[in-house]
């Protein structure tokens, strides 16, 4: 990393060192705490209903799971074929970032993942746990990203009104991306991401800073941001009948169910809730029941 940098490296571990390192497999990350493990485990039944023949490896970056709180999901990977590889960051990294309640320092892995996953990789795409995947994630694996960091959709449609109040608030003048799907260069990320940077943005505008993460990615790595395709790759499951309306009728449900690769449960309502209202909900149930068949060997 450039010298001038806080000392961020890949934490030694042998399953690191052991990944498939194949150019054409599909290599996904996801960050989350404990109690976000059974949406992990939807989240890869939906993976593999849906591209059964796609070999991944899957990365996750946490802070302290405890190992047995992990064994469900390893168990899953090698059902499904998968390399599994949890990777627990140093805390130690982030001794000069601004961490609080507000900022916990897992806001910042999908930024700096570059520097604590192996050099040999080149590309990752990084998912949220809150999201399902229907249709195959290659040709979104397989875009050409034009010299850019990350690829990311915006979700505008709804209203413009958000949009420019985001980019007011940041200072931008391109549309506000959701950090929640984002492929990622990590090549490239190891030349120009610098974490120093990230934190000393942080600390400057910490009080414009509403969903931190994303804003940081928006405001500080918003013009190396190649736009995709929200109805495909980023699909926010509350507003089927925006994306109805924008398309013309196009987008309906089977359009979506033919094309639509990745559902992304956006917002505070989420879908394993009580009292979830949106329409999708009742797939997230069918891909949560099909997990607990999985777990329990039925399948």
């Amino acid at each position: 990393m450039n010298q001038n940098q806080t000392n961020i490296s890949a934490p030694a571990a042998e399953d690191i060192n052991r990944h498939n390192s194949t150019p054409d497999r599909i290599q996904i990350l996801t960050t989350m705490n404990e109690n976000y493990l059974p949406r992990l485990q939807v989240l890869l039944t939906s993976i593999r209903i849906n591209q059964p023949d796609e070999e991944m490896d899957i990365w996750l970056m946490h802070s302290g799971i405890p190992m047995e709180a992990l064994d469900p999901v390893a168990r899953q990977c090698r059902h499904f074929g998968y390399d599994f590889h949890p990777v627990l960051i140093d805390g130690s990294a982030f001794a000069g970032a601004p961490v609080s309640r507000q900022y916990p320092r897992e806001m910042y892995y999908r930024l700096l993942a570059p520097f604590f996953l192996p050099g040999d990789l080149h590309r990752i795409l990084y998912l949220d746990p809150d999201i399902l995947v229907i249709n195959p994630l290659r040709p979104l694996w397989e875009t050409d990203m034009k010299e850019n960091l990350f690829a990311a959709a915006a979700h505008t449609g709804k209203t413009e009104l958000a949009n420019n109040i985001n980019q007011i608030r940041l200072g931008t003048d391109h549309p506000y991306f959701n950090s929640g799907v984002l492929l990622m260069d990590l090549a490239l990320g190891r030349q120009e991401i610098i974490a120093d940077e990230i934190f000393d943005y942080t600390r400057k505008h910490a009080k414009e800073l509403l969903l931190p993460d994303q804003d940081i990615l928006n405001a500080m790595y918003g013009k190396r941001t190649l736009k995709i395709d929200d109805s495909l790759w980023n699909y926010d499951a509350r507003n089927y009948n925006n994306y109805l309306l924008r398309s013309m009728g196009e987008c309906d449900m089977d359009w979506v169910m033919s094309n639509t690769a990745i559902l992304h449960f956006c917002g505070k309502a989420k879908p394993w809730q009580k009292g979830y209202i949106h329409r999708f909900g009742i797939l997230y149930k069918h891909y949560e029941h099909l997990t607990g068949k999985i777990n329990k060997g039925y399948v």
